[in-house]
C-alpha cells in the first residue's frame, strides 16, 4: 500500500496558484516503518558512534577534535549551499590573516556562531531546548549580515516560497503556505521533545522508533516544511547534530555528516523529494544511516591519523635540543590555531616578541609548521600536514 505523506492545497504567491504540500505529522504511518527495513543499519550505525566517542581518548584534549569537527561541519554545510570557502580560509580569519572571500568565510563564521548558540543552550541548565524558539535565534545569527539578511532572519516566514524553478508556477516543490507554518513546527517541536523524554522510560508504550531514525525523520519533515525564507539547509543539518548530542547518541559533536550530504548531494535531494512525492520514507531512512555509519567512520580515522601525527610531531619536538618551554606551549596550540602570524604567538603565550619568534623559528628548523608568505617580515605559519589531513 502506498504511503501518503501529506496533502496539497492550492497557494497563491506572485499571482501564481500553486500546489503547495502539507505534511502528515510525524511519525511515518500507515503503514509505520518497518523495523527490518532500519533495524541492522542503525545498529552499524551505533557502533560506529560508539567506537567513534570511544577513539576521541586517543588525543590528550577533545577540544583539538572539537575544534576542527565543527568548523569542518560548518564549512560543508555552508558548501551544499554554494559556499566557496575553505578550511584554510576559516583559520586564517581566525588567525586575523588575509581571506580573499570575506563573504563566504562570513556566512561559515556565522554558522559556527549559531550552532555555538545550540549548544550553549542545551548544555545549561537554564538554557532552551530544541524548540522552535532555539532554531529562530539560531537562524538570526546564521543570516545576520550575508546573504539573506534580508529575508526575515529569526523568524518563520510569513510568505509563501517554493523551491527551484524561476517562478512559483514551475517549482520543483512548493512547502506549506506560510500561514500553517507555526501549527507545523510546533508539532515537530512536540514530536522532538517525546523522543527525549523517551530515553528515560523503558515501558513497552514508550517504544518508537531507535533515536537515528527520529532524528533522520525530523530533518525531512524540517526540510518539507521549510520554516524559514533562507537558510533552511544549514539549520536543518545543523538540527541534525544537535540532535545527535541531545539524544545521547555522541558525548560531543565529533562527527561531520554534511560531508556524506555532499557528497551525495543529488541523491540527498532526490530522497527527499521521494517522501512528499511518493511516500517513500524507508529509502532516505536507509540513506541516512548509511551516511551516518559513514561519517563516523571517516571521522574515526581522520582522529587516529591526527593522534598518530600529533605524537610523532611531539617526539621530534621533546627529542631536538632546538626545543624550548615555548615551543612545547606552543607545539601543544597547533591543533586549535594551525594557522598564525608571530604576533598570534606572542599573544597566545603572553610573552615577548623576541620569545614568541624564537619558539616559532624552532619549528620551523624542525620541519612541524612551514612559512607560507616567503616574506621577511608580516610572515604566517602553517601547520600544513594537519590541515591537510582535516581537508582530506
Amino acid at each position: 500500500m502506498k504511503r501518503i505523506t501529506g496533502t496539497t492545497v492550492d497557494a497563491t504567491t506572485l499571482g501564481e496558484v500553486v500546489k503547495a504540500f502539507v505534511p502528515h505529522p510525524l511519525p511515518p504511518h500507515k503503514p509505520a516503518l518497518a523495523p527490518e527495513i532500519y533495524l541492522d543499519l542503525n545498529h552499524k550505525a551505533e557502533m560506529a558512534l560508539a567506537r567513534l566517542s570511544g577513539v576521541s581518548g586517543l588525543v590528550p584534549s577533545v577540544d583539538w577534535l572539537l575544534y576542527s569537527a565543527i568548523r569542518k561541519e560548518a564549512l560543508l554545510t555552508s558548501q551544499i549551499e554554494g559556499t566557496q570557502a575553505t578550511l584554510t580560509d576559516l583559520f586564517d580569519n581566525e588567525a586575523g590573516l588575509a581571506v580573499s572571500n570575506t563573504d563566504d568565510v562570513e556566512e561559515v563564521t556565522n554558522y559556527l556562531a549559531a550552532y555555538r548558540l545550540v549548544r550553549e543552550n542545551l548544555n545549561s541548565p537554564k538554557g532552551l531546548p530544541i524548540s522552535v524558539r532555539l532554531l529562530c535565534k539560531a537562524h538570526k545569527l546564521l543570516l545576520n549580515g550575508v546573504r539573506g539578511m534580508g529575508k526575515q532572519p529569526g523568524a518563520l516566514r510569513r510568505s509563501q516560497n517554493w523551491l527551484g524553478g524561476t517562478r512559483p508556477g514551475k517549482a520543483v516543490y512548493v512547502p506549506p503556505p506560510a500561514d500553517l507554518v507555526p501549527a507545523l513546527m510546533s508539532d515537530l517541536e512536540k514530536y522532538i521533545h517525546a523522543q527525549v523524554r523517551k530515553k528515560a522510560v523503558t515501558t513497552s508504550a514508550a517504544q518508537g522508533l531507535p533515536p537515528l531514525v527520529a532524528i533522520a525523520v525530523i530533518h525531512a519533515q524540517f526540510e518539507t516544511i521549510h520554516p524559514f525564507l533562507d537558510g533552511n539547509g544549514r539549520i536543518g543539518r545543523l538540527l541534525i547534530s544537535a540532535l545527535m548530542e541531545d539524544f545521547g547518541l555522541l558525548p560531543e559533536p565529533l562527527m561531520y555528516l554534511s560531508g556524506y550530504l555532499k557528497q551525495h548531494q543529488a541523491e540527498y535531494y532526490r530522497l527527499l523529494s521521494s517522501i512528499r512525492r511518493d511516500g517513500e520514507w524507508e529509502p532516505w531512512v536507509q540513506f541516512f544511516l548509511e551516511g551516518v555509519h559513514a561519517a563516523a567512520q571517516q571521522a574515526e580515522a581522520i582522529i587516529v591519523q591526527i593522534a598518530t601525527l600529533v605524537a610523532t610531531d611531539r617526539r621530534q619536538l621533546l627529542a631536538s635540543p632546538q626545543g624550548g618551554a615555548a615551543a612545547y606551549r606552543l607545539f601543544e596550540m597547533l591543533p586549535m590555531m594551525p594557522r598564525f602570524s608571530v604576533d598570534r604567538v606572542k599573544i597566545a603565550l603572553d610573552t615577548s616578541f623576541p620569545t614568541a619568534n624564537a619558539a616559532v623559528k624552532a619549528l620551523e628548523t624542525l620541519g612541524l609548521i612551514t612559512e607560507t608568505t616567503g616574506n621577511k617580515k608580516n610572515r604566517s605559519f602553517s601547520y600544513t600536514r594537519y590541515i591537510q589531513l582535516l581537508s582530506a
